[in-house]
């Protein structure tokens, strides 16, 4: 018998983002340079991004928001497009940086960097715990907002006449988000 998954609460779940997001990320500033050492620099790093971000992805759907099942594919993507806008961002908060001044020290540099990086996590957070892995992807439940309990997502029962099923079919299903108040 599979246990059932424990989702998490929001300050485990950006504690174990940071942790797996950090660890690979530590594993992946080692590994650009060895694959370097095999084809250039550039594709070294675009392969060791994605592969890290596949990795990190899976990693996220099992330990930091207890999914209990693999990512799938269109959590992949969804990550992959968060990962891109968190790349975005650090990279246009070093762009301002060269724009106000034109040569700043390494110490400014990665003060920018790792900044727009926190933020830019911070951001991805977010949105991986609210949209890519929320709860309403699971077992046909949907999570009552601040922690209520859940309530099983049925369909009108087959017997049911036609006016009640079309009741049923108009009526949108109800899926809530946790406040981002809530998160804190």
């Amino acid at each position: 018998m599979v246990a059932a998954a424990t989702t998490p609460g929001p300050l485990a779940s950006f504690v174990r983002f940071v942790v797996c997001g950090g660890g690979v990320g530590l594993l992946s500033g080692a590994a650009v340079p060895l694959v370097a050492t095999l084809i250039p620099w550039a594709l070294a790093n675009a392969v060791v991004t994605v592969a890290s971000t596949l990795v990190c992805t899976e990693l996220h759907a099992f330990f930091t928001f207890g999914t209990g099942r693999r990512a799938g594919w269109r959590r992949h993507l969804q990550s992959a497009g968060s990962a891109t806008a968190a790349y975005g961002v650090t990279c246009a908060a070093v762009l301002v940086l060269y724009a106000v001044r034109s040569s700043p020290g390494l110490v400014t540099q990665q003060a920018v960097y790792l900044g727009a990086s926190a933020l830019a996590g911070t951001g991805r957070f977010v949105v991986l715990r609210l949209f890519v892995f929320a709860d309403r992807a699971r077992g046909g439940t949907v999570e009552a907002p601040r922690g209520g309990a859940t309530t099983p997502v049925t369909a009108a029962p087959a017997s049911v006449g036609p006016t009640a099923a079309a009741v049923s079919a108009a009526r949108p299903p109800v899926v809530t988000r946790p406040a981002l108040a809530a998160a804190c």
